[in-house]
C-alpha cells in the first residue's frame, strides 16, 4: 500500500519561510516523479514543484521560482518544500504526490500525471 503523509504546515507571517515534508512508503522514488501540488480556496490544483525520478531534476511553477526548493532524501523516502518569501497568495493546501511514467514538465506545467496523493496539510500566509 502506498502512503504519503505530508508535515510541517501552519501559519506564517509573509515574508517568512516554512518547510514541508512528506514521508512516503510502498513506492521508491528513482522510479516515480514526486511533486507538491497546492489547492487555495476556490481555485484549481495547481503543480507547485516536481522531481524527477529518472535524474533527479527539480522542475518549479513560475510562481514559486526562486522561493521554493524541493529536495528529495531517498534513503528516507522523504521530499521536502523549502518555502521562502512566503507570500498571503501562497496560502493553500498542499499536497505531495508521486506519478509514474509522467514527465515533470507536464506536472508543473499542466497539472496532471500523479498516481497516489497524500491527504495535505495547510499552510496559512498572513499579510
Amino acid at each position: 500500500e502506498v502512503q504519503l503523509v505530508e508535515s510541517g504546515g501552519g501559519l506564517v507571517q509573509a515574508g517568512g519561510s516554512l518547510r514541508l515534508s512528506c514521508a512516503a512508503s510502498g513506492i521508491t522514488f528513482d522510479d516515480y516523479a514526486i511533486s507538491w501540488f497546492r489547492q487555495a480556496p476556490g481555485k484549481e490544483r495547481e503543480g507547485v514543484s516536481c522531481i524527477s525520478g529518472t535524474d533527479g531534476t527539480a522542475y518549479y511553477a513560475d510562481s514559486v521560482k526562486d522561493r521554493f526548493t524541493s529536495s528529495s532524501d531517498n534513503a528516507k523516502n522523504t521530499l521536502y518544500l523549502q518555502m521562502n518569501s512566503l507570500k498571503p497568495e501562497d496560502t493553500a493546501v498542499y499536497y505531495c504526490a508521486a506519478g509514474i511514467g509522467v514527465h515533470c514538465l507536464v506536472v508543473v506545467k499542466m497539472g496532471y500525471g500523479m498516481d497516489y496523493w497524500g491527504k495535505g496539510t495547510l499552510v496559512n500566509v498572513s499579510s
